[in-house]
C-alpha cells in the first residue's frame, strides 16, 4: 500500500510538472509572427543582416551572407518593403510582401511580390529560410545578376541635324567577371586605390554582371589614362578598351558644353542615379540636358547558376523611364563658321547672330577672354550710344522728324550731367546736325540732348517693346538688360548714352532683329526637347509674347540704320550690300558695338580695341560666300 501510494504521488507530481511546463511554454511563446516579420524586413532593408538572420531558422551566418550577397549581386541602392497580408494557421504563418528595389542607372524601381514562410521554433516565430525568401524564383545554387546595356550619349545637333560634337578617344577600363574568380575583390580594391572610386561600388558592378560580360568600370580621358596606364596594366585581369565617343564639342563650343566622366567625389556630390564612370555634362547644353542626352540604361534582372554562370531565368525586364534623345538647337553651322571667322585674331570680343523673324540663335562666337555664355548670352555690358535706338524709336513714335535739327557739340551738359564726344570714333562736331546724322555717327552730345525731348514713360515703354528686361526663357544663363529709372533729364541722357544701362550682346542682337523684322521675338536656342532638366532651368518657363513694333516709327528707324552704314561710322560694314546698322562706343572704355542686320540675319558685335563695324562686314561677307 505504501509503495502504491508513493507511485501514485510520483505520477501525480510528474503530471503537474508537465502541465506546468506546458503552461510556462505557452506563456513565453510569441503571440503573433508580426515581430519576426518586422525584424527580418527591417534588418534586410537597413543592412542590419545579423538582426534579420536571427529571425530565421537557419544558420545566421549563412543567412546574413545571402542577404549581403543579394545587395551586391543586384548592385542595389536600396530596398523598400510593404507587407500586404499575414495569414496564420496554428504554429505556421505566411506573410505576403511587395519589394521595391532601386537598381540605380536611371532605371525605374524593380518591383516584385514575395512571401515569408514562418513557423514557431522554441516558442519564437522564425522565418523558414530558403533562397526563395529573397525572390520566389531564386533557387538553391543560384544568384541574382543584372545585365545592363547602357544607352550611348546622344548628340547635340544644329538646325539641320548635323552633330555639334566630334569624336574623342576615351579609355574604358573594365573586367570580365568570370576571368577574375576569387580575385574580384582584390582587383576592385587595387583599381579603387588608383582611381579614387569606391571599391564597394566597383565590386557591386562586377558582382551584378554575368560572368562572360565585359563590365566597364572606369572611363578615362587621354591625359588621365596616360597618367595611370602603367599602374592599371599592373593589375591582373584589367582590360582597357580604346573607344571613340562623340563628346568633343564643335563650335560654338561654350554653348554646346563639355562632357567628362563622373568621378567618385562627383558621384557623392550629385546624389542622383548616375554612377562613377558615367558620362556627365559639365557645362553648356551638355549639362542643361544631361538627363535627356543620357536617357536610361536597358536593364534585365536574371538568376544565374553559381557553378556554370549560365542564365537560369529572367525575373524582369525594366523599361526605360525615358529614351535618350538628341538635343536640337537653332545653331546654323555655316553662319557659326562665318561668326568664328569674323572675330578671329582680335584680342577680345563676341558676335551673336539671331534669325530676325523668329529670335532663333544662329551663332555665338568669341575671341580672347570672352566666354560664350558668361559674356555673349549673360554679359552685362554698358549699352553705349547703341541705346540711342530706344530714344530714337520713342521720338519717331511721337512723330518727330528724323531730319529735325540736333547740333553735335564737342561737349554738353544735360540736367547737370556732362557728356563729351571722345573715344574710338571720330565724330566731327557740327551745328547743322540732325537727329538722323547724330544717330548715324554716334554723336554722344547730340544724342544726350534728346533727353529734353522725350519723357521717362516714353523711354521705358520703348525699351520694353525692344525687349529690354524681358523675362525670356533659355536653358542657359542669359541677360535681357534692365532699363533704369529716369526721373530727370540727367538720368534720361545717361540712359540714351548707355552709361547707366547694361545689356548682353544677345539682347542687343534681338533689338536689331526686331528692327529688321518689325517684331521683337524672344530668343530660342533649343527646339527639342521643349524644356531642359528641371534643375537646370535658369529663367521662367513661359516665354514672353512677341511684340510688334510701331510700323511707321520702325520704317524711319530702318532708314536711319541704313544711313549709319552708307555714310555714318558703321561704313566698314557697308562693303556688303543691304546691311543696316550703327556703330556705338562705350564712353570711358575701349569697348564698342555694332548693331545691325542683313536680310533675316541680325547681329550684335561687342569688341575690345577693335572696329566692330569691320568685324560685321567680315561676317556678312563670309555669310554671303557660304550661301
Amino acid at each position: 500500500m505504501k509503495r502504491s501510494s508513493r507511485i501514485k504521488r510520483t505520477l501525480s507530481a510528474t503530471a503537474v510538472l508537465a502541465l506546468a511546463s506546458m503552461t510556462l511554454t505557452a506563456c513565453f511563446e510569441e503571440p503573433s509572427p508580426h515581430e519576426a516579420i518586422r525584424d527580418f524586413l527591417v534588418g534586410w532593408k537597413q543592412e542590419q543582416y545579423d538582426l534579420a538572420a536571427a529571425r530565421t531558422d537557419a544558420d545566421p551566418k549563412i543567412v546574413a551572407k545571402a542577404l549581403s550577397d543579394a545587395k551586391l549581386d543586384l548592385d542595389a541602392n536600396s530596398f523598400e518593403f510593404k507587407i500586404n497580408s499575414v495569414k496564420r494557421s496554428g504554429d505556421q504563418a505566411k506573410a505576403d510582401f511587395t519589394a521595391e528595389v532601386d537598381l540605380g542607372e536611371n532605371n525605374p524601381l524593380w518591383v516584385y511580390d514575395g512571401a515569408l514562410p514562418l513557423r514557431v521554433v522554441d516558442g519564437r516565430w522564425k522565418v523558414h529560410w530558403s533562397p526563395s525568401v529573397l525572390h520566389p524564383k531564386l533557387g538553391e545554387g543560384q544568384r541574382f545578376a543584372v545585365p545592363t546595356k547602357p544607352v550611348g550619349r546622344r548628340a547635340i545637333v544644329d538646325r539641320d541635324g548635323a552633330s555639334l560634337q566630334t569624336d574623342m578617344q576615351l579609355y574604358v577600363v573594365g573586367v570580365t567577371p568570370g576571368q577574375l574568380g576569387a580575385d574580384a575583390e582584390e582587383v576592385c580594391n587595387r583599381l579603387a586605390g588608383i582611381t579614387g572610386y569606391a571599391a564597394d561600388r566597383l565590386l557591386s558592378k562586377v558582382r551584378s554582371s554575368p560572368p562572360s560580360d565585359f563590365v566597364p568600370l572606369v572611363t578615362l580621358g587621354a591625359k588621365r589614362h596616360q597618367e595611370l596606364r602603367a599602374q592599371l596594366q599592373d593589375i591582373k585581369g584589367i582590360q582597357i578598351n580604346q573607344e571613340p565617343h562623340p563628346v568633343a564639342p564643335a563650335d560654338p563650343k561654350g554653348i554646346v558644353g563639355s562632357v567628362s566622366t563622373l568621378t567618385a567625389r562627383g558621384e557623392q556630390q550629385l546624389g542622383g542615379p548616375q554612377r562613377a564612370g558615367d558620362s556627365i555634362g559639365r557645362s553648356g547644353l551638355q549639362r542643361a540636358y544631361q538627363d535627356h542626352l543620357t536617357g536610361s540604361t536597358v536593364t534585365k534582372v536574371v538568376t544565374l547558376d553559381l557553378k556554370t554562370g549560365e542564365e537560369v531565368a529572367v525575373l524582369d525586364e525594366l523599361e526605360s523611364q525615358r529614351d535618350a534623345v538628341e538635343v536640337h538647337t537653332t545653331i546654323d553651322s555655316s553662319i557659326q563658321r562665318a561668326a568664328q571667322t569674323a572675330v578671329q585674331g582680335i584680342s577680345a570680343g563676341t558676335l551673336v547672330a539671331v534669325e530676325a523673324s523668329t529670335g532663333k540663335i544662329l551663332a555665338v562666337s568669341t575671341a580672347g577672354s570672352f566666354d560664350q555664355i558668361k559674356d555673349s548670352l549673360d554679359g552685362q555690358y554698358p549699352g553705349g550710344t547703341a541705346m540711342s535706338i530706344v530714344a530714337a524709336y520713342a521720338l519717331l513714335k511721337a512723330d518727330r522728324d528724323p531730319k529735325m535739327k540736333l547740333p553735335c557739340a564737342p561737349r554738353r551738359t544735360v540736367g547737370g550731367a556732362w557728356f563729351e564726344n571722345s573715344g574710338a570714333q571720330s565724330v566731327q562736331p557740327t551745328a547743322s546736325g540732325t537727329l538722323q546724322s547724330n544717330f548715324a555717327n554716334g554723336c554722344v552730345t547730340g544724342l544726350a540732348s534728346l533727353a529734353r525731348l522725350v519723357d521717362a514713360e516714353q523711354l521705358a515703354r520703348s525699351s520694353e517693346e525692344l525687349g529690354i528686361g524681358k523675362p525670356w526663357k533659355l536653358p542657359l544663363a542669359s541677360f535681357s538688360g534692365k532699363w533704369p529709372k529716369t526721373p530727370g533729364d540727367a538720368e534720361k541722357a545717361q540712359a540714351i548714352a548707355g552709361q547707366n544701362i547694361e545689356i548682353s550682346p544677345l539682347g542687343m542682337a534681338l533689338i536689331a532683329g526686331s528692327l529688321a523684322s518689325g517684331t521683337w521675338n524672344p530668343p530660342l536656342l533649343v527646339t527639342k526637347p521643349t524644356s531642359p532638366d528641371p534643375s537646370q532651368a535658369t529663367l521662367p518657363q513661359a516665354q514672353p509674347a512677341a511684340v510688334p513694333l510701331d510700323g511707321k516709327a520702325r520704317d524711319s528707324l530702318v532708314s536711319m540704320m541704313r544711313l549709319g552704314v552708307r555714310a555714318g561710322t558703321a561704313r566698314p560694314a557697308g562693303t556688303v550690300n543691304n546691311v543696316h546698322g550703327i556703330r556705338a562706343d562705350v564712353p570711358g572704355k575701349t569697348l564698342s558695338w555694332f548693331v545691325g542686320w542683313q536680310g533675316d540675319v541680325a547681329i550684335a558685335v561687342l569688341a575690345d580695341k577693335a572696329d566692330p563695324s569691320a568685324l560685321a562686314g567680315r561676317f556678312f561677307s563670309a555669310v554671303g560666300n557660304s550661301s
